[in-house]
């Protein structure tokens, strides 16, 4: 599965703190119990699926159809999981709003702790799978929150969301490393939202053209570069990829322009890595490789329609405490047991996993 829809309407306010603390217990209890009977790989391909991410947050009694659910859910699992990395193997960093812009440095925390070898790689692909969703991927969803989990072996999953304050949506994108072949190409396990709009989609497969000018005229004499930039401010541009060439956003992007030009990029992953390389400079590239060398971009919006113990609003019902601390203690109990040997292990978990 490449794609999927969640409904996602834009709510605010806080969750409780006893619902709060019920969901740690409960995603940590669920969490360690697949990992004891499948792997931590499995953990990343299931929150890497939209519909079983969406069940999670149902079954851990949020609101079933509200943008809080990702963040939510996504706090819930760090809380969760602190403290287990050893034993578990699973890492969890980033969040919402400021916390997200940490992800990188508390990566690298965890690689000095745990003596990872890795690290630069998983630092790499959380600062590109933000700027491909917020530059690549030009949907009018300004991304919000990225919560990058990884396992010990350097897999990787990646749970972050956008939102739009004038549709009042939100909408979620999930990638997996196991699947990705490259991070300018098809790259997101699935892209979750109810609502479809004109997006400039310089990742799909059909914008594989323009991703290649992109990068011929980056590498190009400047002056050419220079020139062609400075036509499109006289060409009759369509409407759905306009940018507004002000003096000081024409001043900037062709310095961006330059930079670039000088470090030579030999893909255009390369290129879109470039700091300062965001969407307006993406933007004008791809403006420029259409309207003048005629490769066209997609503009195919890649989201397409999708969806225990009661919810946060009362749907389908009210949460009920009691049965929610019931769930909470059988399976810590099942895991208890699974501890003790292999073969408990097995009986306990896979009857509480059916």
């Amino acid at each position: 599965m490449r794609t999927g829809i969640a409904n996602l309407p834009l709510h605010w306010g806080t969750i409780p703190a006893w619902l709060f603390r019920r969901m740690k217990r409960l995603a940590r209890a669920i969490i360690e119990a697949m990992v004891y009977e499948f792997s931590q790989e499995e953990v990343l391909r299931r929150l890497s699926d939209p519909y079983w991410f969406q069940s999670f947050g149902c079954v851990l009694g949020f609101d079933w159809h509200s943008s809080g659910l990702s963040t939510t859910v996504c706090g819930a699992i760090k809380e969760a999981l602190k403290g287990t990395e050893k034993s578990l193997g699973l890492f969890v960093v980033g969040g919402k709003g400021k916390t997200s812009r940490k992800a990188p440095i508390e990566i690298e925390e965890y690689g000095q702790k745990f003596s990872l070898d890795f690290t630069p790689k998983l630092i790499y692909a959380s600062k590109m799978v933000a700027k491909v969703d917020n530059s690549c991927l030009q949907d009018g969803f300004q991304i919000y929150h990225h919560t990058f989990i990884f396992t010990k072996n350097g897999n990787w999953t990646v749970i972050q969301q956008g939102m739009n304050t004038e549709i009042q949506m939100a909408r979620r994108y999930h990638w997996l490393s196991e699947k990705l072949k490259n991070f300018v190409e098809e790259p997101h396990s699935a892209i979750c939202c109810d609502w479809k709009g004109k997006v400039l989609n310089l990742v799909a497969l059909e914008s594989k053209k323009t991703r290649e000018v992109s990068t011929e005229i980056v590498r190009g004499p400047f002056q050419t570069l220079l020139k062609d930039f400075k036509k499109i401010r006289i060409l009759n541009m369509p409407r759905y990829h306009w940018i507004p060439l002000k003096p000081d956003t024409e001043k900037r992007i062709q310095k961006i322009l330059f930079t670039a030009h000088e470090k030579n990029p030999k893909s255009y992953e390369e290129l879109v890595s470039y700091e300062g390389v965001g969407p307006k400079t993406l933007r004008a590239l791809a403006l420029i490789s259409e309207l003048i060398y005629g490769a066209k971009p997609s503009f195919h919006d890649p989201v397409r329609y999708s969806f225990a113990h009661g919810g946060k609003d009362g749907t389908p019902y009210p949460i009920n405490k009691k049965q929610y601390d019931l769930s909470i203690f059988i399976l810590e109990k099942a895991i208890r047991k699974a501890k003790l040997n292999s073969s408990e292990k097995s009986q306990a978990l896979k009857s509480i996993l059916k």
